[in-house]
């Protein structure tokens, strides 16, 4: 057969129709043959736009895959209209508007075809078209690889996607195709999308990876069911469905997603069966919105990256987690926001380094016979409207095993905490909580610890082995009506030594119904017994006056704008004191302020003396400062921010919290960044106390402008800035005069000169540390005069204390 040329071989049953002839066309050829004929393409490129609109067998020649090209300068290289055979082709495209394989109806089979183009679809499917691609290849980096659109269909078994501009596979329009066996990889948006009501995709057996996106991305009410697959090494999320999709995964494997493994949204539904979910950077499963659910049975989420919880579930959003493992990861489970849910069963949740399940905002968990081990923290309910059940559950190796605080109120029933090394219940801030039948032992701290007159309720529960009693109820408030918590037939082997109430009182706990258990019942709280006598209290710090304090501010150099402004706000509380004595209102002083400017100028220092100002004059009880920075409010997960900064105020209370570079709470890039935790948190403290703690935020000028402008509900907490200006090479030299006096040195003569000129010609850039320059001046000048000293037999008094000009250092 010629280079070039078609051969037809009519396969007609008559006789005379079983004939073959040579066409010097592609065009020709179809349009000579008959349904059933087969057409034996020669070798060659062909720059035909192909239309099959019969029955036929349009095939290359045997044992010469890819010789045959068909090669169009434009349009749609294949359409395919008819049930008929296409193997052993090489498809090219250069239309970007146009797919390269068109399959528009019949049921037509394309075997071994590879498509190398750039078109707007490697092959499109659309209209009633059902075909049946067999070991076919798509490589087109402009435009989505496969797409059956608009109702279309079939079936593609061991085809291969190995690159694509856009979609791997895309599916829309009512459109249901059928993977079976596939690799799509390399692809520039997501690997598998299916969108739009009525759409479906069925894959088994197949591999998506290496994807510029999510590996699978299902929308708009489209469905699709995935057995036996692998997603992974996406950019995005591994699997994610939007508005009202459905999908199903059974047996697959979700691996090394740098986001979210799965992320679910807007009334969404997912059904995972004996899937695993591992290495993943967010969350393994993020679930969102009112009537999003996903239902995860024989699952196993593991091996986090990153550091967030395993399984995220807020905004009314619902999961069930049935005979499921999750470990080594941050936390395991976190449930946020009234309407949300989590219902466990029959799972384990182990190797956690923070808090296994979290319940706040309102959220519902409900856990039955479930396994919690070697956690931080193996269940926190965290505040008001916060609940659920914890059922037939046991905890081992934890830290602390059940936290209840801030309102709270879930029910723990038949559960046991083995070992953990603080308190096996801790229960304070408010919390609530009902505990029936649960049992702890082998605690390192107290086997039930509720204080701050939490009404708890523990309800046939027994403690052994706890290292400092087996319960301890602390600060009961019973004229607040609190009451404390209610015990009802509790028992403990008390081999531990039950620490006293810290404040008893006879209501702060109301112990009803005790009976005698096999070795002792609980102890209520001690009311009879007289307390020890108190030590005698430690002498009190002499505070200063605060003319004294004012005094060594004006000693400071420079900084006179922010010594006008620390008087006036001075005289301002002062003057205020003197009116509430004489009878009369006085104004409202908004005590926190904010300092900018440049390192090194004096900040930290004022503050201090701040704070002592305000003890001498009876606004604060203390006086003292507490430095802090972002690193010490912002902790790594939900919830551990809150607490970091409740801890640093309560250090701070009678006195001054210093948050240094303040700005670094609110970065410019926040996404999902938990300084705003610590700044809503921080917020709340000031107003709910208000009187306690002075709060001082300090940061350089332009970060802390746009630190308030994005924050106002910090700005209004605020009474007033204050600016602190770098200093100039005089000032300089007199914090330099000033430091060798300290030291009982002098500077020689000709060295103040020296001293001007290095200050004045020092970069001023970013790195310029102002006051702490000066310092670090002195400290260089002091070693270099040691070094030239020290080589002198008997030095002189002058040559001990004299700082002379050829000690200075190099400029920077």
């Amino acid at each position: 057969m010629a280079q070039g040329t078609v051969q037809v071989t009519h396969t007609g049953t008559s006789r005379w129709r079983r004939r073959t002839g040579e066409y010097a066309s592609l065009a020709a050829a179809l349009e000579a043959a008959a349904e059933g004929d087969v057409l034996t393409v020669a070798p060659g490129t062909y720059r035909e736009n192909l239309v099959v609109q019969r029955a036929v067998t349009l095939r290359g020649p045997e044992g010469s895959p890819g010789s045959v090209r068909i090669a169009p300068p434009d349009g749609v290289p294949l359409t395919v209209r008819a049930s008929a055979v296409i193997q052993d082709l090489h498809v090219e495209g250069q239309d970007t508007t146009a797919p390269a394989v068109l399959v528009e109806g019949g049921t037509p089979e394309l075997r071994d075809i590879r498509v190398v183009t750039r078109s707007a679809a490697g092959i499109e499917v659309r209209g009633g078209a059902r075909p049946t691609a067999r070991r076919c290849t798509v490589d087109n980096p402009a435009g989505a690889g496969i797409a059956v659109l608009d109702g279309g269909g079939g079936v593609f078994e061991e085809c291969e996607v190995v690159a694509a501009g856009q979609a791997g596979v895309a599916v829309r329009g009512g459109a249901h195709p059928r993977l079976e066996r596939c690799r799509v990889h390399h692809a520039s948006g997501s690997g598998l999308t299916v969108t739009g009501e009525n759409s479906a995709l069925e894959a088994v057996g197949c591999e998506v990876y290496e994807v510029r996106g999510s590996g699978v991305q299902v929308t708009g009410r489209a469905t699709a069911h995935l057995t036996d697959c692998d997603v992974h090494r996406t950019t995005g999320d591994g699997v994610t469905l939007d508005t009202d999709a459905v999908l199903t995964l059974a047996d697959c494997r979700i691996h090394d997603i740098p986001e979210n493994a799965v992320d679910l949204r807007s009334r969404s539904v997912l059904t995972l069966t004996r899937t695993s979910v591992r290495r993943f950077g967010r969350n393994g499963l993020s679930v969102w919105d009112p009537g999003t659910r996903v239902d995860a049975n024989q699952c196993e989420i593991f091996d986090s990256t990153g550091d967030y919880p395993a399984v995220w579930v807020s905004d009314g959003a619902t999961a069930v987690l049935d005979s499921c493992r999750v470990h080594d990861v941050p936390d395991a489970l976190f449930v946020l926001d009234r309407g949300s849910r989590a219902d466990v069963v029959d799972s384990d949740l182990t190797q956690v380094r923070n808090t296994a399940v979290s319940v706040s905002d309102g959220a519902t968990a409900q856990l039955d016979d479930c396994r919690i081990r070697e956690a931080a923290t193996g269940a926190w309910f965290r505040d008001h409207g916060s609940g659920g059940t914890l059922a037939g559950c046991s905890l081992d190796g934890v830290q602390t095993g059940v936290i209840v605080t801030k309102g709270a109120d879930p029910t723990v029933e038949r559960c046991t905490v083995d070992s953990p090394a603080e308190a096996g219940v801790y229960v304070s801030a408010g919390g609530r909580g009902t505990f029936v039948n649960c049992r702890v032992t082998g605690s390192g701290g107290y086997g039930f610890h509720v204080i701050d007159g939490s009404r708890t309720t523990l309800r046939k529960c027994r403690t052994e082995r706890c290292a400092r009693g087996g319960y301890e109820f602390a600060e009961g408030d019973a004229a607040s009506g609190s009451g404390g918590p209610v015990v009802e037939d509790c028992t403990s082997d008390e081999s531990g030594s039950l620490k006293p109430a810290a404040a008893p009182e006879p209501a702060a706990v109301r112990t009803v119904s005790h009976t005698t258990g096999l070795l002792s019942s609980v102890p209520a709280a001690r009311t009879a017994e007289p307390a020890p006598p108190a030590p005698a209290p430690a002498p009190a710090p002499e505070t200063r006056t605060s003319k004294a304090v004012l005094g060594e501010l004006d000693a400071l150099v420079g900084l006179e704008s922010v010594k006008r402004e620390v008087r006036a706000l001075t005289d301002m509380i002062e003057v205020g004191r003197r009116r509430q004595r004489a009878g009369l209102k006085a104004a409202s002083v908004k005590r926190h302020l904010v300092f900018t400017g440049s390192p090194g100028t004096g900040k930290t220092t004022v503050a201090r003396l701040y704070g002592e100002i305000l003890a001498s004059l009876g606004v604060l009880e203390q006086g003292h400062l507490v430095e802090v920075s972002r690193v010490d409010l912002v902790g790594e997960h939900i919830g551990s921010t809150a607490i970091r900064t409740q801890e640093a105020f309560e250090k701070a209370r009678g006195g001054v919290l210093f948050i240094d570079e303040a700005y670094a709470l609110s970065p410019e890039d926040a996404g999902r960044d938990f300084g705003k935790e610590a700044i809503d948190t921080l917020v709340k403290l000031m107003e709910d106390q208000r009187d306690a703690v002075v709060v001082i935020v300090a940061g350089y000028t332009a970060e802390m402008e746009r630190f308030l402008s994005v924050n106002p509900g910090v700005a209004s907490r605020f009474s007033r800035t204050i600016t602190f200006g770098d200093y100039g090479p005089e000032e300089l030299l007199r914090i330099v005069r000033q430091q060798a006096e300290e030291h009982e040195y002098r500077l020689a003569p000709g060295a103040d000169e020296a001293l001007l000129a290095y200050f004045t010609d020092i970069p001023k850039g970013p790195a310029f540390g102002n006051g702490r320059t000066a310092r670090q001046t002195f400290e260089a000048m002091v070693e270099r005069h040691a070094s030239r000293v020290a080589q002198l037999d008997e030095p002189t008094t002058d040559d001990l204390t004299l700082l002379y000009a050829e000690d200075l250092p190099a400029l920077p």
